[in-house]
Protein backbone atom coordinates (compact mmCIF):
# COMPACT_ATOMS: atom_id res chain seq x y z
CA UNK A 1 0.00 0.00 0.00
CA UNK A 2 1.51 3.39 -0.56
CA UNK A 3 -0.74 6.78 1.25
CA UNK A 4 -0.33 10.01 0.04
CA UNK A 5 -1.46 12.58 2.21
CA UNK A 6 -2.73 15.68 0.80
CA UNK A 7 -0.83 18.07 2.86
CA UNK A 8 2.68 16.46 1.04
CA UNK A 9 1.21 15.72 -2.77
CA UNK A 10 3.44 17.04 -4.81
CA UNK A 11 2.53 20.65 -7.07
CA UNK A 12 3.45 19.80 -10.83
CA UNK A 13 3.17 21.99 -13.56
CA UNK A 14 1.21 21.21 -17.02
CA UNK A 15 1.78 23.01 -20.56
CA UNK A 16 -1.09 25.12 -21.90
CA UNK A 17 -2.57 25.21 -18.26
CA UNK A 18 -3.90 28.86 -17.13
CA UNK A 19 -4.47 29.60 -13.64
CA UNK A 20 -4.28 25.82 -12.51
CA UNK A 21 -2.68 24.74 -9.61
CA UNK A 22 -2.41 20.79 -10.27
CA UNK A 23 -0.81 17.99 -7.44
CA UNK A 24 0.39 14.43 -8.11
CA UNK A 25 -1.75 11.81 -5.69
CA UNK A 26 -0.27 8.98 -6.96
CA UNK A 27 2.54 7.69 -9.36
CA UNK A 28 4.90 9.16 -10.62
CA UNK A 29 6.59 11.91 -8.31
CA UNK A 30 4.10 10.75 -5.64
CA UNK A 31 4.66 7.12 -5.68
CA UNK A 32 5.16 4.10 -7.13
CA UNK A 33 2.20 3.05 -10.29
CA UNK A 34 2.71 0.60 -12.83
CA UNK A 35 -0.08 1.83 -15.29
CA UNK A 36 -1.30 5.22 -14.19
CA UNK A 37 -1.37 8.19 -11.90
CA UNK A 38 -3.69 10.40 -10.36
CA UNK A 39 -3.96 14.08 -10.06
CA UNK A 40 -6.12 16.82 -8.93
CA UNK A 41 -6.08 19.95 -10.14
CA UNK A 42 -7.96 23.65 -8.85
CA UNK A 43 -9.41 25.91 -11.72
CA UNK A 44 -9.42 29.50 -10.45
CA UNK A 45 -12.47 31.35 -12.27
CA UNK A 46 -11.25 31.74 -16.04
CA UNK A 47 -8.73 29.19 -15.47
CA UNK A 48 -8.37 26.87 -18.43
CA UNK A 49 -6.52 24.56 -20.97
CA UNK A 50 -5.70 24.79 -24.05
CA UNK A 51 -7.35 22.35 -26.94
CA UNK A 52 -4.83 20.09 -27.29
CA UNK A 53 -4.64 16.22 -27.69
CA UNK A 54 -2.53 13.37 -26.33
CA UNK A 55 -2.39 10.31 -27.54
CA UNK A 56 -3.61 8.90 -23.76
CA UNK A 57 -7.24 8.45 -22.47
CA UNK A 58 -8.15 10.75 -19.93
CA UNK A 59 -10.29 10.71 -16.77
CA UNK A 60 -11.72 13.62 -15.56
CA UNK A 61 -13.93 13.68 -12.16
CA UNK A 62 -15.56 16.84 -10.76
CA UNK A 63 -15.69 17.35 -6.89
CA UNK A 64 -16.48 20.76 -7.00
CA UNK A 65 -17.98 23.58 -8.59
CA UNK A 66 -19.14 23.94 -12.51
CA UNK A 67 -16.61 22.70 -15.42
CA UNK A 68 -17.08 23.24 -18.93
CA UNK A 69 -15.34 20.40 -20.72
CA UNK A 70 -14.67 20.68 -24.81
CA UNK A 71 -13.88 18.23 -26.78
CA UNK A 72 -12.99 17.78 -30.71
CA UNK A 73 -12.36 14.21 -32.26
CA UNK A 74 -12.18 13.85 -36.12
CA UNK A 75 -13.84 17.27 -36.79
CA UNK A 76 -16.50 16.53 -34.32
CA UNK A 77 -17.31 19.24 -31.44
CA UNK A 78 -19.06 18.14 -28.45
CA UNK A 79 -19.03 21.19 -25.31
CA UNK A 80 -20.78 19.94 -21.82
CA UNK A 81 -20.98 21.32 -18.32
CA UNK A 82 -19.82 19.19 -15.61
CA UNK A 83 -21.20 19.46 -11.93
CA UNK A 84 -20.16 17.80 -8.83
CA UNK A 85 -19.66 14.20 -9.17
CA UNK A 86 -20.33 14.56 -13.24
CA UNK A 87 -17.22 12.31 -15.07
CA UNK A 88 -16.14 12.81 -18.44
CA UNK A 89 -13.47 10.91 -20.75
CA UNK A 90 -11.39 11.72 -23.47
CA UNK A 91 -10.36 9.30 -25.99
CA UNK A 92 -6.81 8.83 -26.98
CA UNK A 93 -5.97 11.72 -29.93
CA UNK A 94 -9.18 13.63 -28.79
CA UNK A 95 -8.44 16.99 -28.59
CA UNK A 96 -10.02 18.63 -24.74
CA UNK A 97 -9.91 21.63 -23.27
CA UNK A 98 -11.56 22.39 -19.78
CA UNK A 99 -12.77 25.72 -18.75
CA UNK A 100 -14.05 27.40 -15.53
CA UNK A 101 -16.45 30.02 -16.49
CA UNK A 102 -17.71 30.65 -12.72
CA UNK A 103 -16.64 33.12 -10.62
CA UNK A 104 -15.93 29.93 -7.94
CA UNK A 105 -13.25 27.50 -8.15
CA UNK A 106 -13.35 23.90 -9.54
CA UNK A 107 -11.71 21.20 -8.11
CA UNK A 108 -11.56 18.27 -10.36
CA UNK A 109 -9.54 14.75 -10.51
CA UNK A 110 -8.06 13.14 -13.48
CA UNK A 111 -6.87 9.96 -13.76
CA UNK A 112 -4.49 8.92 -16.84
CA UNK A 113 -2.34 6.02 -17.80
CA UNK A 114 1.99 6.30 -17.39
CA UNK A 115 2.60 6.38 -20.93
CA UNK A 116 0.88 5.57 -24.43
CA UNK A 117 -0.10 2.74 -25.44
CA UNK A 118 2.20 1.33 -28.30
CA UNK A 119 1.18 2.09 -32.12
CA UNK A 120 -0.72 -0.24 -33.72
Amino acid sequence: MHVTRFSEAPHYEAPNHFDMRCLRLQGKEAGPSTQMWMGMSQILPGGHTGLDGSPMEKLYLVLEGQLHVVGELDGAHQEEVLGPYDSCRFAPGEKRQLENRSNRPVLVALVMPNSAPPPA
